[in-house]
C-alpha cells in the first residue's frame, strides 16, 4: 500500500509558476498510475492530470493544457506537477492520488477510480 505526500504548495501572483511535489512511500511507485486532482471551496473535486506507470502516456483537463506539465521519477519515487503561467481560478488545494494497475500506458482523471490520497497542498494565485 502507498503512502503519498504533496508538498510545493503556496501564494503565488497570477503569472507565476509552482512546482508541486508528490513523493511515495511504502510501495514501488511504478507500479502506479499516478493522478493530480484540485478542489476549490464549494466546487467538486477535478482531474487536473494524470501520468501512466511508465510515464509515456499523459493527460490533463482543457484548462491547464500548455500551461501546466506532469512528470514522474520513479527511481526517485517522486511525480511531479510544474504550473505555469498560474491564475485566480487555478486556487485550489491540490491533491495527487493513485492506482495500481498491472498495465502500462493510460492514465485516468476521474477521481473515483483512485484508491490512495495525499493530504493536499494549498495553492493560492492572487495578487
Amino acid at each position: 500500500q502507498v503512502q503519498l505526500v504533496e508538498s510545493g504548495g503556496g501564494l503565488v501572483q497570477p503569472g507565476g509558476s509552482l512546482r508541486l511535489s508528490c513523493a511515495a512511500s511504502g510501495s514501488t511507485l511504478d507500479y502506479y498510475i499516478i493522478g493530480w486532482f484540485r478542489q476549490a471551496p464549494g466546487k467538486e473535486r477535478e482531474g487536473v492530470s494524470c501520468i501512466s506507470r511508465g510515464g509515456g502516456t499523459l493527460n490533463y483537463v482543457d484548462s491547464v493544457k500548455g500551461r501546466f506539465t506532469i512528470s514522474r521519477d520513479n527511481a526517485k519515487n517522486m511525480v511531479y506537477l510544474q504550473m505555469n503561467s498560474l491564475e485566480p481560478g487555478d486556487t485550489a488545494i491540490y491533491y495527487c492520488a493513485g492506482l495500481r494497475r498491472l498495465i502500462d500506458g493510460y492514465c485516468l482523471l476521474s477521481a473515483s477510480q483512485y484508491d490512495y490520497w495525499g493530504q493536499g497542498a494549498q495553492v493560492t494565485v492572487s495578487s
